[in-house]
Parts: C-alpha cells; sequence; structure tokens
C-alpha cells in the first residue's frame, strides 16, 4: 500500500516538473520570435546615418555591421552614441571605434 502512494506520488510530482519545463520553453520560444520581428532596416538607417559622409562605401559598411551586430543605429549623422551603448562600445583592432 505504501509503496502504491509513493509510486502515485511520485508519477505527479513528475508530472508537475514535464508541464513546467514545457511552459518554460514555450514562452523562451514566444519571445524568441518576439525579438525576430523587432530587426530594424539596417540598409535604411544606415543611408539616413552616412548621407553626409565622404567615404560612403566605408561608411555604409561599417555602420551594417554594426547594426546587424546591434539592432541598432544612433539617430542623425554623427554623434548620438548614447542612444545605442552597443553600437558605441564596438572598437577596431587598434581602438578606435568601429562604428560611424
Amino acid at each position: 500500500m505504501a509503496i502504491s502512494k509513493l509510486l502515485v506520488a511520485s508519477l505527479l510530482v513528475s508530472f508537475v516538473l514535464f508541464h513546467l519545463v514545457d511552459a518554460d520553453d514555450q514562452s523562451a520560444h514566444a519571445q524568441t520570435q518576439g525579438s525576430l520581428v523587432q530587426h530594424i532596416d539596417c540598409n535604411a538607417a544606415c543611408a539616413a546615418r552616412c548621407r553626409l559622409a565622404s567615404r560612403q562605401r566605408m561608411c555604409h559598411r561599417a555602420c551594417g555591421t554594426c547594426c546587424r551586430r546591434c539592432n541598432c543605429v544612433p539617430p542623425g549623422t554623427s554623434g548620438n552614441q548614447e542612444v545605442c551603448p552597443c553600437y558605441a562600445s564596438l572598437t577596431t583592432h587598434g581602438g578606435r571605434r568601429k562604428c560611424p
């Protein structure tokens, strides 16, 4: 009798744990789907950022790389780095700012 109660209790605990793990997986999947929708248009954002640059191709290439990594481009043609900290923190091998 005691073995059957222990068996029923362990099955119940197992069921609850599986249910909690499945609910956690579904919420993580929903968050991932939500973040995929939020990507910005890097081409348009970098075109606006680089419109006054003297070296357009280099600016677009660097801005595009930074935009894809950070999913953010500061507004305006220069400055405003505090709006996007990830964008501002990327540097070249020489320690200079990578992003225009």
